[in-house]
């Protein structure tokens, strides 16, 4: 009859024994394998919940189908098969189920599960190869205008990130030309009109009437 309780747990993912806990089918999502340049399947592997331990409606119903017996006489023959298991895990003795796992009680009298490893799958690893595009765009929505938006992978933008304009630090060159004319004028000045305290005002005389 185990071989009808692991049925039910291979379709519905979960069977509740009363008094002990859950066995689930968990699910591991699919991986990305880079180095093998590779997808990993999905994988999936038993685990246990001592949380949850009340079975549902059609767990009985499928189980009266499965030893031709009416519902109650279903719900009362899992009871006792739960009882009996919990006797035994109560001597220390561990209780296999095949192929899904062992129960077990540990030294502080809490029962423990043993998953048998990993559920073999038909899935098989599918080839994958990172592509990197040296430029993508995408159209958003601003507003009620559509606009372009552009990427740029990793790589380019460290190297864009790097050519940052750098400060023009040929000002004082501009300054020292434009010092050199305004000296140079002054000069001229001075030559032109001589070296005197008076050259440096109007010279232009102006007559008034007398």
């Amino acid at each position: 009859m185990i071989e009808a309780l692991t049925s039910y747990l291979l379709q519905h993912k979960s069977i509740s024994i009363p008094g002990l806990g859950t066995v689930y089918i968990e699910r591991i999502p699919a991986q990305t394998d880079f180095v093998n340049k590779q997808i990993l399947p999905p994988s999936y592997h038993f685990r246990f919940d001592k949380y949850f331990d009340a079975p549902d409606k059609d767990f009985f119903t499928y189980l009266a189908q499965q030893k031709d017996m009416a519902d109650y006489e279903a719900i009362k023959w899992y009871n006792e098969w739960a009882y009996d298991l919990r006797n035994r895990l109560r001597t220390e003795e561990a209780v296999e189920w095949k192929g899904v796992g062992a129960l077990r009680k540990d030294a502080s009298g809490e029962i423990v599960f043993e998953a048998a490893g990993a559920i073999s799958s038909p899935q098989q690893p599918a080839h994958a190869t990172r592509v990197i595009h040296s430029k993508t765009q995408h159209t958003m929505l601003v507003g009620d205008r559509e606009v372009t938006r552009e990427f740029m992978p990793v790589e380019s933008m460290d190297a864009t990130e790097e050519e940052v304009p750098v400060k023009d630090k040929t000002w004082w060159i501009y300054a020292l030309i434009l010092t050199f004319i305004a000296l140079s004028a002054i000069f001229f000045h001075y030559y032109k009109n001589g070296f005197s305290i008076n050259s440096t005002g109007n010279q232009q005389h102006i007559n008034t009437a007398r």
